[in-house]
């Protein structure tokens, strides 16, 4: 497909980026943390470090990592929500050459067990709450080191040790564990002060990352993204922003770390312009969030649509200063218009949609960041992106014409690990990526998603696309959300179900239906109803339609 999106580019975005700036993430982050040496990096609980303490910090944890017998190429787990702690591993482990391996900290033992074995990790840093699961499964994987922290650890005395004791002894949040050759990670950088990192000098192909993907749809699978897959990614980010001041801006690390989006999108790129991240550890306290952003007003702001809408809804947010705000961008799931229009009358900034996945490390597109209205669409793609909209033969289809959603750039992954067949089953020759998702692209470049392949209904032949049922179904004054899924009928083969959480105790399911039939044609109307006091969400927040399917 022709690049016709380049003539909708804002002033000062290339078509191209440069990755070869970096050799590796290594010398990209290198170069932030020593610019930036005398900036405030991070804060978590009002305890701030300066790049140039990141940078100290995570070289002795590289280099202890190192001392460990760790070479370049080992694989290293961080299970940890987000702390102070996460970028000081992460980045430790980044310059020390090791593959990082991000995993959900509320993984089942089943589960992490299953991540350990396929990724290999020799080395593993848990937050102490979950450090039981570790213990039930370290025998049966390569783990060899464990290193375990406390959420208050890096807060400083006393603030740091209080915090521990109510996590610990008042909330009884840390189950009992035992893990015998264990490191305390404030040990772990105490006595490592001293040593020196080995320059290992990782190169573009060799990898940075194994994200893991899928676990919603089938088997996890590690999608690896080489250091040039993210160096890429984020000189592509960072090319995207200079629409707006990006450079020393606030910005919020609520979205978790160990989440393609949150990890680009709230690290990496940020330390590449010397921004603040405000540090949110439990982003579903929304009491205390709106606090905290009471208290470092956002110029930057990242979220998801539940995230965006739940915020909104709390008590505190209206008295937020937005006066800095130049840029919202919503990723991980659909932005709903209702969502994005509260949000632009609330903030008086733009909600800007992106959309990317995992394989691609994660953004292929956006919207523009200022002075457009939200259009429903994921944007255009990023510089030095391709974008290509094929039928289930492969070929490529015209404009406006809906079919799977295909990529082609520098940010592609490598491939699965140790999966050859899956990776044959999404990559296409020329370095064309199938991405599940179907969409189509406008007379002027822009990219819409219509839905996941996997999540498609299908009513007598026709094709409904869940997004659209519930971006209507959320226009309805009383509902707060929604999630459309099939359930199987005799006659038609599917039907759309809605489950939805109501705002109002009075709504009731045959209003909602009769709604939706003055709105959308027939085939799409939510044959059912079914409310719910909640609705179930990745740790992200993205709503899990697969485990609503057959609930009731």
């Amino acid at each position: 497909m022709e690049r016709i999106w380049l003539n909708e580019y804002p002033p000062g975005v290339p078509p191209e980026i440069d990755p070869g700036r970096f050799r590796s993430l290594k010398t990209l982050i290198e170069d932030g943390l020593d610019r930036y040496a005398d900036r405030d990096a991070y804060v978590q609980m009002d305890r701030r470090l300066s790049f140039g303490e990141i940078d100290r910090l995570s070289a002795a944890f590289g280099a202890w990592l190192q001392k460990q017998g760790l070479k370049k190429g080992d694989r290293v787990a961080l299970m940890m929500p987000n702390l102070l702690q996460y970028p000081i591993a992460l980045f430790g482990a980044l310059r020390a050459g090791l593959v990082v391996v991000n995993t959900n900290p509320l993984y089942t033992a089943d589960e992490l067990r299953y991540q350990m074995q396929d990724s290999g990790a020799l080395a593993i840093v848990v937050v102490e709450n979950f450090a039981n699961v570790v213990q039930k499964v370290q025998a049966d994987t390569a783990l060899r080191h464990v290193i375990v922290t406390g959420v208050g650890d890096l807060l400083g005395f006393p603030k740091g040790a209080l915090v521990n004791f109510v996590v610990r002894r008042v909330h009884k949040k840390v189950p009992a564990w035992n893990i015998p050759g264990s490191h305390r990670f404030s040990d772990v950088l105490r006595d490592s002060a001293g040593l020196s990192l080995e320059d290992v000098n990782p190169g573009p192909e060799d990898l940075a990352f194994l994200q893991y993907t899928g676990g919603t749809t089938g088997v996890s699978k590690g999608a690896m993204l080489t250091h040039h897959n993210m160096v890429s990614n984020v000189l592509q980010a960072r090319a995207w922003f200079e629409q707006v001041k990006l450079e020393h801006a606030t910005y919020y690390i609520a979205l978790p770390l160990y989440h393609i989006f949150s990890l680009l999108g709230n690290c990496l790129l940020h330390v590449q312009t010397g921004g603040f991240g405000v540090i949110i550890p439990d982003p579903r306290n929304f009491a205390d969030f709106v606090k905290v952003m009471q208290k470092y007003p956002p110029h930057i702001f990242k979220a998801v649509n539940t995230l965006f809408n739940a915020l909104m809804s709390t008590p505190g947010f209206e008295r937020i200063d937005f006066s800095g705000l130049v840029a919202s961008v919503g990723g991980g799931m659909a932005v709903q218009a209702t969502v994005a229009d509260r949000w632009k009358k609330m903030t008086g900034c733009t909600l800007s949609q992106g959309w990317g996945l995992t394989e691609t490390s994660p953004v292929v597109t956006v919207c523009k960041l200022q002075g457009q209205d939200f259009n429903g669409s994921v944007g255009l793609p990023l510089s030095s992106t391709e974008v290509s909209i094929r039928d289930d033969d492969g070929r490529e289809l015209g404009i406006n014409a809906v079919g799977e959603i295909c990529v082609r750039g520098p940010q592609v992954m490598a491939g699965y690990w140790q999966k050859p067949e899956e990776t044959a089953n999404v990559m296409l020759p020329e370095g064309w990526l199938k991405t599940g998702d179907i969409g189509r692209v406008d007379e002027h470049g822009y990219v819409f998603i219509e839905d996941r392949k996997k999540d498609m209904i299908t009513v007598s032949g026709f094709k409904v696309y869940p997004n659209e049922v519930e971006d209507v179904a959320t226009r309805l004054p009383g509902v707060f959300e929604a999630a459309a899924v099939a359930e199987p009928d005799e006659h038609s083969g599917e039907v759309v179900v809605l489950y939805v959480v109501s705002r109002d105790p009075a709504l009731t399911a045959e209003q909602i239906i009769a709604f939706m039939r003055q709105h959308v044609t027939s085939y799409k109307v939510p044959r059912r109803v079914y409310f719910r006091k909640e609705l179930p969400k990745t740790n992200v927040g993205k709503i899990l339609r697969r485990s609503l399917r057959g609930a009731e």
